[in-house]
């Protein structure tokens, strides 16, 4: 059997052994037609007959005179089988109509299989030259196969009494007698423009190893870490009427056939462009990358066609509700908006407006930049603040900066070096003001790092990470850095108005006071206050009348003017405002309670009550 599969594929080594003259010519004669009409069933359904066939006559003609045996036969069968089966285009009897429409319109091969509904991603990636011929291939076959039985019935009768040699008559596209199917795939003319009218070209060159190439250079060398990556494509909004207009073509030969297809069954665009590419970028990348339908890394690639820009702008007039100017978009007609006017028109409206089939283009598609982007990272811990002259977040006053540095920039600066971030942004579980101290376990923030290009840290890494934030300055020390999730990021604003925060406040009084004065402090519990919008924030919060909860206090005198206010209290809560009372706007306040004007010197944050990030053991 090898011997034979080798002869199909032009190997002559290993040949049947010649035999009697009469009985070859009767066995051959026998063996040939039995072949060509097992073929000839294969045929129906493969667009690569013609190939099949030629190697199985060139076979059978190099032999002529040779016995061959039911062994080799079978052998031959098979072997044409299998290979005509490894090209073959899932393409039906019922789809040549189609077919030929589409080709006439001038569409390219590709997006022949997407009106087709041809969704093995295979049939896609093969040249598309080759796809075209098999196509046409398959439009002449029933022509060809009309003809060719002719010939051979004309043959086996010939050598059944003289036994000339094999003749074969060839179909000529240009034959008159070949009727529609012939004039459906001759060529366009010379020097006219071969844009697919429906892709615009991007199914054409666009989508091949040089594009490839392209893309896998500007990944590199973008220095990113990753083992998968997701392929996306952003296409021009006239493609969707192009499209309609492609379909609405059809659309009547569909009906008339009483074929079971819709428009939402054709192969779109983005999807026949991901499953050409996705195997040539992962193989020009190399490593073992893997493009894939779902990752953390994005590489988009952008299409654009100034030529044909205009033909969404019909839709407006007939759809004026689907176009409406958005802050953030350059054009009102996107593909949201198309698509949405699409499916509010009706044919005829569409018809009247638009070409059926659409023109063809004299250029293809422009592609844009390659742009990548990896989603977010987000990190927490707890950050203490030993230092009475640092903002939390950078301090601009009317453009200038009045602090030189502050937490956040302190903390940030080496996260985004590690990460190779674009950006962050930078949250915590409230702030303290520019002279508090933050101690105790410190309070919990969170950074989202945008667009990083290092995604991945291991324990000991963020453990290093901690230590070079903490050795940057002695003004600030990170604790529990970690690596977490969108998802738990909000687990720290969960809740936060009932959880409690602890403080130290260092208070001054105007009238002398002895140890006595102040004990009463610690048996108040659960003290509520009316806090109306403190004078200091209220360029940036609204003014309104808050109640917060003072749960505990206690007092340690220090001397006459002075003493030290522990708190427990309701987080939110305005602890400067409490002690002086902000010209009566927090109601009570310690003034009230002291009978004598206070002030706060010095304020501690000792512990913020949120269980968040989970701590890590030093």
């Amino acid at each position: 059997m090898d011997s034979d599969c080798g002869a199909i594929t032009g190997r002559t080594q290993n040949l049947p052994e010649p035999g009697d003259a009469a009985d070859g010519r009767r066995t051959r004669l026998s063996n040939r037609s039995a072949l060509r009409d097992d073929v000839g069933r294969q045929k129906q359904s493969n667009v690569a007959r013609t190939d099949v066939n030629k190697r199985i006559e060139t076979y059978l003609d190099e032999h002529a005179e040779e016995k061959l045996s039911s062994e080799s036969f079978l052998s031959v069968l098979v072997c044409c089988v299998i290979f005509s089966i490894s090209v073959m285009l899932p393409l039906k009897e019922k789809d040549k109509p189609i077919i030929q429409k589409l080709l006439a319109a001038g569409c390219c091969a590709r997006c022949i299989l997407r009106f087709c509904c041809v969704n093995p991603p295979s049939a896609y990636r093969q040249p598309q030259q080759v796809t075209l011929t098999e196509i046409q291939d398959f439009i002449l076959g029933a022509e060809k196969e009309k003809v060719q039985d002719l010939s051979t019935v004309e043959n086996n009768s010939q050598n059944a009494a003289e036994d000339p040699p094999s003749k074969r008559v060839k179909l000529d596209p240009s034959d008159p007698s070949d009727g529609s199917a012939a004039a459906a795939v001759v060529g366009t003319n010379p020097g006219e423009s071969q844009v697919c009218v429906a892709c615009l070209g991007i199914l054409q060159e666009l989508c091949g190893t040089h594009q490839a190439v392209k893309i896998a250079e500007t990944v590199k060398a973008q220095n990113y870490e990753f083992d998968s990556l997701v392929l996306s494509i952003s296409l021009p909004a006239q493609l969707c009427v192009r499209e309609h207009s492609c379909w609405l073509h059809v659309k009547k030969e569909v009906r008339e056939k009483g074929l079971a297809l819709d428009k939402d069954d054709v192969i779109q665009v983005k999807e026949a462009f991901k499953w050409i590419m996705q195997s040539l970028v992962a193989k020009e990348l190399g490593g073992g990358v893997a493009v894939v339908s779902k990752s953390g890394f994005e590489v988009g690639v952008e299409f654009t066609h100034p030529e044909t820009d205009s033909d969404c702008h019909f839709l407006a007039n007939v759809c004026p509700d689907c176009f409406k100017p958005t802050k953030n978009k350059q054009s009102v007609f996107t593909r949201m908006a198309v698509v949405k006017a699409l499916e509010k028109i009706s044919d005829d409206k569409f018809l009247k407006q638009y070409p059926c089939p659409p023109a063809r283009p004299a250029s293809s598609c422009v592609p844009q930049d390659v742009q990548c982007l990896h989603v977010s990272v987000f990190i927490a811990g707890r950050y203490n603040k030993f230092c009475r002259s640092l903002p939390q977040t950078p301090w601009l006053i009317d453009g200038e900066r009045r602090m030189e540095s502050s937490v956040e920039e302190l903390i940030a600066a080496p996260v985004l070096t590690a990460f190779r971030a674009d950006g962050f942004n930078f949250s915590s579980s409230g702030r303290e003001d520019v002279d508090v101290r933050t101690l105790g376990n410190g309070r919990p923030f969170a950074m989202e790092l945008q667009n990083p290009h290092k995604s991945r840290l291991s324990k000991l890494q963020m453990k290093e990470l901690q230590e070079t934030i903490n050795k940057s300055s002695d003004k600030i020390r990170v604790r529990d850095l970690q690596i977490v999730t969108r998802e738990a990021m909000g687990r720290m604003k969960e809740g936060e108005e009932e959880k409690t925060k602890s403080y130290t406040a260092l208070v001054w009084t105007q009238k002398p006071i002895q140890k006595e004065d102040i004990t009463f402090i610690d048996d108040i519990k659960d003290l509520t206050l009316d806090q109306k919008t403190p004078l200091r924030v209220l360029h940036r919060r609204a003014l309104a009348v808050r109640q917060r909860v003072i749960h505990s206090m206690n007092a340690r005198y220090v001397d006459a003017h002075h003493f030290y206010l522990g708190l427990k209290t309701q987080a939110g809560t305005y602890i400067k405002e409490f002690v002086h009372g902000d010209f009566g706007r927090t109601k009570p306040n310690l003034c009230e309670l002291l009978k004598t004007d206070t002030d706060i010197l010095e304020l501690d944050v000792e512990s913020v009550d949120v269980d968040w990030p989970p701590a890590i053991p030093e």
